[in-house]
């Protein structure tokens, strides 16, 4: 927010020759000199923002600047609360795991699918197994089983060297 604040020109901080003029109520006044749209401003007994100064002509607004200061925190701060943060959880076995043991890792997995958390399922393989990673793949296959389909395959079982694994996302929206 700070650099924002030092781009936001206001009053006589404006260096342009013309703007393009709002009223407060966001209406158009039209194009004026600077010093007409600061006459303008004080006769209002308000501030002239520079809101857009890119624009040819820039834009400035009549408004006061604590309340437009105080409204983009606002706004700031309610974008913030509406982004959620996607966190990857992820739960390891082996290719030899025993159907309990797959049952209980699946009971994490579903939990963590439904708090809204991406879930990735690793296979560690080690020694020989690594010859037989079909093994891996019937029991993430078991896994997917046991969900009932209650995720959104975002990568399906593959190997990346000594692991295979797989990611899953939440179905639908909590």
């Amino acid at each position: 927010m700070a650099a924002k604040e030092k781009e936001l020109r206001i009053n006589e901080a404006i260096r342009t020759k013309e703007v393009r003029l709002l009223d407060e109520n966001g209406e158009q006044l039209g194009v004026f000199s600077i010093a007409e749209a600061l006459e303008k401003s004080k006769e209002a007994g308000l501030d002239l923002i520079e809101v857009a100064p890119h624009a040819v002509p820039p834009v400035c607004r009549i408004l006061d600047f604590g309340k437009f200061r105080f409204d983009q925190e606002k706004k700031l701060k309610e974008t913030r609360k509406k982004q959620k943060l996607i966190k990857v959880k992820e739960v390891r076995m082996q290719p030899l795991i025993e159907t309990h043991d797959l049952q209980f890792k699946t009971k994490h997995v579903k939990e963590f699918l439904d708090e809204g958390n991406k879930v990735k399922v690793t296979i560690r393989f080690k020694g020989r197994q690594l010859a037989h990673t079909e093994f891996g793949k019937d029991v993430l296959l078991k896994m997917l089983d046991l969900l009932n389909g209650e995720y959104i395959m975002d990568k399906p079982p593959m190997m990346e060297g000594r692991f295979m694994s797989m990611t899953l996302n939440p179905k639908g929206k909590k």
